[in-house]
């Protein structure tokens, strides 16, 4: 479980500096938690700060200790967090890559546990055919599901995933939220996303938080989230909610105000 108390971060101590401003949630274990808003609500910065990339102020505990309190070591092993600058610039193959992934739990040498974890994530990624290619060769959508595999291998307890599906095509989108859905409610997982694309978000997430402008908006069901006055408010676009079949709520754009 992640909890987040008045948690703030700028860059100055102006008004205008202050990216988060008392933030407050809690993402459950064994449930997906999509983080959404529009840009530049402060999402990317709200999961460097829990992740300790950026200094602020506040409270973060992590299934109920202190972030402070933990090692290094003891964090690393505990959260995964697959950022959305991950250009690789060094001529390692795909199988390399990912068990890069196992450097927080290898010993001096690779052990049989540790090949058979990269092979075991390789193939759940549908990655195993580019083990032994260059990640250099693949394709930006290719390198992402790479860099998930390196976050998986290491099996955390608590992800943190800041945009995973943004360089994928629609098909790889839902294979990868299945797979995060699925090992989330598989192992207890605690699993923090941020997501764009809203449909996505409502049909994957046990729960939603809405950041606006470095606040948390609101955290609830999809379907207590995604209304046409939040869509208003937030991302400033009049749209047509309907709930499908399956009760689940379905974005359709109109106009946008102006």
């Amino acid at each position: 479980m992640i909890e987040v108390h008045n948690l703030t971060f700028g860059y100055s101590s102006t008004e205008d500096g202050q990216i988060l401003k008392g933030v407050d949630f809690a993402a459950k274990t064994g449930k997906l938690t999509a983080l959404i808003g529009t840009n530049g609500a402060g999402k990317s910065t709200l999961l460097k700060t829990i992740m300790g990339i950026l200094k602020g102020k506040g409270d973060i505990t992590i299934n109920g200790k202190s972030v402070a309190e933990y090692s290094t070591k003891d964090f690393s092993s505990t959260v995964s967090y697959l950022s959305q600058d991950n250009d690789c610039r060094v001529n390692l193959t795909v199988f390399e890559v990912v068990m890069l992934g196992r450097m927080g739990s290898m010993s001096f040498r690779v052990s049989d546990e540790d090949i058979a974890a990269t092979q075991e994530v390789l193939e759940r990624l549908n990655l195993q055919r580019f083990a032994s290619r260059s990640i250099m060769e693949l394709s930006g959508g290719q390198r992402q599901l790479v860099f998930m595999a390196q976050a998986l291998v290491k099996e955390p307890k608590i992800l943190i995933l800041d945009e995973p599906t943004s360089a994928l095509d629609l098909h790889k989108q839902f294979d990868l939220l299945t797979l995060l859905k699925n090992l989330t409610q598989e192992n207890d997982f605690t699993t923090l996303v941020t997501l764009h694309h809203l449909d996505l978000a409502a049909m994957f997430a046990d729960e939603i938080i809405v950041l606006k402008e470095g606040r948390v908006y609101a955290q609830g069901a999809p379907q207590d989230i995604f209304t046409e006055a939040m869509m208003e408010d937030v991302y400033r676009v009049r749209t047509k909610i309907y709930m499908d079949d399956k009760g689940m709520p379905h974005v359709i754009p109109l106009e946008a105000i102006n």
